[in-house]
Parts: C-alpha cells; structure tokens; sequence
C-alpha cells in the first residue's frame, strides 16, 4: 500500500524512525519541523520557554518571528512587547520582521522559509497555507513553540487524510475564494474535521499558486488540519520566477533555479503515491462553482451572489486584507472592478468605507508600482498598514453595532471583526470591490449554478469504549454538573474573544474572568466552580489561542465534553494539562432532553449532575451510560505532569 504526501512528508520529519520505517494516519510521532513561526504571541511564548528552564534555543535557524497581528497599536505596553521581541531575537539569532513587513504567512512564503515537501509549522491556524507550496503547514500551539525552541521537536498525531479530487475548469468570475467557500458551505456536517487533506485531479492545473494559498489557507475554516497541494508543472514554473527575484533582492533563506529543479526530480518522494489510501474520498466539479459568499457570522452558510441582488443586502464596510486575500492577484482584481472599461473610474459607494491592506510589504511596493494601489485609493479606499488589523478585530475599521460588513479575509464569527451585533459576509475581493462600488453585496459577473460534488465517506466515528489503562496521577473519575452549550461550532473567538488575547498582561489565573463572554455575556454568572461543559459538534474551531482552553479552566471548569473537537483546540487543552473529550451520544441526549424546555436563544444551559469514568470511557448521565474514544497515554501523561510546560521542562533538567 502506498503513502500519502502528509504521511510521506511526516515520515521525513519524524525523529527515531528506524531504517525503512514508515508513517501511517492514527500514528503519534515525534516531529523536529524545518521551522515554527510566531508572530505577536511570541511575546507569549518567550516566558514559557524560560519556565521550563530553557536557556538558549536549541536551533535558532528553526524559529521565525514575524510580528503582524496588533501592529496599529502604538500604546508604550504594545510598543515594549515588541522591543522585547525582537530584543529576544537578537539575543538568540533568530530571523525577526517587524511590524510593517507584512502578514506572517506571506512573509513566511515570500522569504523562501516554505519548500516542496517541507514539514513548516506555525504558532497560528492558518499555517494551513504552505500547504499550496507541496508543503505540510499544520498549526502548533503556544506551548508547543516554546518546546520547539528548546528542544528543536514536539509531538503530533498524524490525522486521517482525506483527498478532493477537482474536475473541471472555473467558469468566468470565479475564483480560488469561491472554490473554498463551496467546499465549507457544501461539505458543511464535519465530513473532513480535524483531518488533512490532499488536493488532486486535472482540476488542481487550472488553479494559480495564489488561488491554491487561498485555499489552502481557509481549509482552517472547514475543520481541516492542512490542506495539501501536489507539486507539480504550475508550482514549479512560480518557484522558478521566485528564485529569479531571490538572485535580484536577496532572501534569508532564498533559493535558486538549481534548488527548484532538484525539488523537481525528487517530486515523486512528495506526491502521494497512486495507490495510496484515504479515509475519505470527495469530488468538486469547479465548473459548477461561482460567486458565493459566507454567512452571515458563519463560514458554512452559502448563498450565491447572483441570488442575493434581487434583494439587496446593504454594506456599511468592505475589506480587502488578510492573509487569504491580499495578494497581488486580489489587488489587480478589485482594481479591475473600479476600472470602467469606458475609462471612466468608479468609486466606494456614498455611505460605505472600503479599507485596504497588504498581505505584506512586498505585495503593496509591487501593488504601488503597477497602479492597483493608486486606482483603489483614488477611489476612495482607505490604505491601512500590511498586517491582520480588522481582521483580528483590532485597529482602525471594525465593524460597528448594527453595522453589516462584506470581507476578503477568512473568518467571519459573531465579534470577531467588531461588535457582536454586527453582521459579517465573506467573499472574493471582485465580490468585495463589486459591494464597495454598488453598496451592497454583488459580483461584477457571474450567475447562480448549483455546486456538484460528492463525499463517498460518513461522518465522524468516535473510538469504540472499553477498558483503559489510567497512569498514576490521573482521575479514574470525575464527576459534576452539566453545563450544556446548544450550539454547534463554538469557535474560541466565542470562548476567549479578541480584546483580550493579545493582553499578556493577563494571567491565567485572571483568565476565567473574560471566558465566554463572547459567546454568551450571561456564562459567567450561570458557571459554577466543578461544572462539566458538555458542547456541540466542532467545539473550539477557529483560532490557535491557547486561552481559550486555558481560561476555562482557569474559571473552575473541570472539563470539556463535545460532540467532536477541533484538533486544535484539543493539543491546546491537553499542552495546558486540560481535559477534553468526544462523546456525541451525550450531546445528543441533553440536546433531546432540554429541546423546547428553554427559551429560544439559550446559551448556556444548567444541567444534569453527571460522571466520567476513564478506565471504562463512559460518561453516565441519568443512569444512562454513554462512550466515548479511551484517551491515550500521551494524553494521560500531559494532564498528570500539568502540561506541556512542565513535561518539558522535567525532561530538560534530566538532561
């Protein structure tokens, strides 16, 4: 049987493999990744490598810091973290960009750190990106940053790997951004959580390497793990015009034309293998795909464009940012929208502020230079800094009470660009510039096709219950009362929102204060020290914080119980010495039991007094018992030590 390109990709990876040793899906391995980028929360991770008793990086040409996140905020306590950021870089050796240069994402890609079949990891969720070079790009957490900086390697669980295979050509006005909102509006119900995912077919050939980053970066918001490209004609003709400009202005880890070609012959030790085996098998035929937004507030609600102009949904805010649509592609997109073919310009409709900004500094110079830059802004788009700014909900632009926005970037959770009453679409940047120009929501082209695809796989199976092993130190038992949240994919902007997560200044003990608040302003009075949350389905997707498992515990709950869980999510709670846990038939028997018996819009339900038993994988609720998947010894082991940190930081002092 062959491989995959992510087993395959691990297995180079993986450290103490012996001779001829492969890697498999299910496989819990050791990793040293060829680099692990930060950006502002490596002012997070800094104190968590000198707690465990590192002192200096074990290699320093591993870790990249690219600051990008809250780059308006110029306050003396923002200023003075990125000093010490960079003051921390010089120290150690490490390659540092400072605010201004760019997303770091893009900066990760534009300064040669991402190669065909390289293992590159990322202290953010859409690290998912460098899947469009031929790469594994995989989010890491905080904890596991500090562990990569001390001992150059961290531990991963390969995924189950599913392939989408792409037929057909995009017709007229579609784009890579509407190819990834079809495939989190269409394939909706969790088929591909917490799996990677391999791109394949004669489809993957009509898309350019820009269009590939934007979907590989949003396969974050469909649950996915990483989102893989396969290396072929179209990537290899891209790396050869970058090593071209790498000879011309440099690069800190540049390449050339002789390194792309080697990567060329080596390819077929990066592409899956043609008889290699998935866990699932799915199909879009992109001919079927057109201009489609996300939402409102959610990245698994569709509508066609077409549909939604014989009634207008009127803007007050378009974005074109982030790092899933800031390119040079999407620049000269939206300059194409403004740019009558009359030569008569258009401009930003009365009533609505269009903000723009680079996915990098590079990306705005070339944007300057070919006139996209000046044809927006004499428009009437407001230049912002190269960085994540509304994206994140910080800096200027956020989106207002009442307020409707139309965006470019990649999430649109309730707050998370703005206010919590606020409403949030997501599109193309032609769909964005089109909205910008008419005042509500269009595309310039484009008509309302029905989306054809097909996913040959079920849903999430949790592992069978049974007998398990307990390690000394860990709860054969816990017990306490139900806390049901009724509402599926709770993303941890909900659980720990933006206007606290890049606050250092908070401790973890000061954590429960701001947990849910997002999601529900009425939790923190209802939650009780010892209650069990029990979740919906996808519990803690979106973003890499790890707060937002932290601070539950820190607020007194025991721990989490969901139907399923974002991986992520997951490697955040047990780094932090956490408990979560799938178990669906318990999320569906309290969703039966309180159906109709609370008022409509219920948060955060009281419930049932339950308990946990961990030697036997049963949650009983009601003198009903209900299983779920044994929890492994790596997982035990993290809880007993306390997390990550301190499993770490024992190791290092055992030499």
């Amino acid at each position: 049987m062959g491989h995959t390109a992510i087993e395959k990709i691990a297995a180079r990876y993986a450290v103490g493999l012996g001779p001829g040793q492969g890697v498999s899906a299910g496989d819990f391995v050791t990793i040293r990744p060829k680099h692990v980028m930060t950006h502002d929360n490596t002012g997070a991770v800094i104190p968590k490598f000198k707690s465990i008793g590192a002192t200096r990086i074990f290699d320093p040409k591993q870790p990249v810091f690219a600051i990008d996140h809250d780059i308006q905020n110029v306050t003396p306590e923002n200023l003075g973290k990125y000093a010490k950021i960079g003051a921390f870089a010089k120290e150690h050796g490490i390659d540092y960009y400072p605010p201004g240069r760019g997303i770091a994402h893009q900066v990760m890609v534009e300064e040669g750190y991402v190669t065909p079949g390289s293992l590159v990891v990322g202290s953010d969720s859409h690290s998912n990106l460098y899947g469009a070079i031929a790469a594994l790009g995989t989010p890491v957490v905080r904890t596991d940053a500090a562990a990569l900086w001390a001992t150059g390697q961290t531990w991963w669980q390969v995924p189950p790997i599913a392939r989408v295979t792409l037929t057909g050509e995009l017709r007229p006005g579609a784009s890579g951004k509407d190819v990834i909102i079809t495939l989190c509006g269409l394939f909706k119900d969790d088929e591909v959580l917490n799996h990677c995912v391999e791109f394949a077919g004669e489809g993957v050939a009509g898309l350019s390497v820009d269009e590939r980053l934007t979907i590989s970066n949003m396969t974050t918001e469909w649950g996915v793990l990483a989102g893989f490209f396969p290396f072929d004609e179209t990537l290899r003709d891209w790396l050869a015009e970058r090593a071209s400009s790498f000879a011309g202005r440099g690069g800190r880890v540049a390449y050339t034309g002789a390194d792309v070609e080697r990567w060329w012959g080596e390819r077929d030790g990066i592409n899956p293998d043609a008889d290699a085996s998935y866990a699932k098998e799915l199909t879009l035929d992109l001919s079927t795909v057109s201009p489609h937004v996300s939402g409102p507030n959610s990245v698994k609600v569709m509508t066609a464009v077409a549909a939604m102009q014989s009634e207008p949904v009127k803007i007050d805010k378009a974005y074109l940012m982030s790092c899933v649509n800031a390119r040079l592609s999407d620049f000269k997109a939206a300059a194409e929208v403004f740019a009558n073919s009359d030569g008569t310009p258009r401009r930003v409709a009365e009533g609505v502020t269009f903000y723009i900004a680079a996915a990098s500094s590079v990306v705005e110079e070339q944007a300057k230079e070919l006139g996209y830059w000046e044809t927006l802004v004499s428009a009437g788009a407001v230049a912002l800094p190269a960085g994540c700014g509304a994206c994140i909900g910080l800096g200027a632009g956020t989106l207002e009470p009442g307020e409707v926005g139309i965006s470019a970037t990649n999430r649109n959770f309730q707050g998370r660009m703005g206010s919590r009453e606020a409403l949030c679409y997501l599109g193309s940047p032609a769909v964005v510039a089109e909205s910008a120009c008419r005042g509500s929501i269009a595309a310039p082209m484009g008509d309302v096709v029905e989306p054809v695809g097909t996913c040959t796989a079920g849903g999430v199976r949790a592992k069978a219950a049974g007998e398990q092993e307990i390690l000394d130190g860990f709860p054969q038992r816990v017990t306490g009362r139900a806390l049901y949240l009724p509402l599926d994919n709770l993303n941890t902007d909900g659980i720990y929102g933006k206007d606290v997560t890049y606050r250092d200044d908070i401790t973890r003990e000061q954590q429960g204060q701001h947990a849910m608040l997002n999601y529900d302003p009425e939790f923190q009075k209802i939650a009780q020290d010892g209650d069990v949350i029990v979740g919906g389905r996808n519990f803690g997707s979106g973003s890499s914080r790890e707060q937002a498992a932290t601070a539950l515990a820190s607020r007194g709950i025991k721990l989490v119980i969901a139907a399923t869980v974002g991986q992520t999510y997951s490697r955040n709670a047990y780094n932090n010495g956490f408990i979560v846990i799938e178990c669906p038939e318990l999320t569906d028997a309290l969703a039966a039991r309180f159906a109709g018996k609370v008022a409509a819009g219920t948060r955060t339900i009281p419930g049932p007094e339950i308990t946990v038993d961990f030697a036997a994988s049963t949650v009983s609720c009601d003198g009903t018992g209900y299983p779920f998947g044994a929890l492994s010894t790596t997982a035990q082991e993290l809880v007993v030590a306390g997390g990550s940190e301190a499993l770490v930081g024992a190791r290092l002092a055992g030499g």
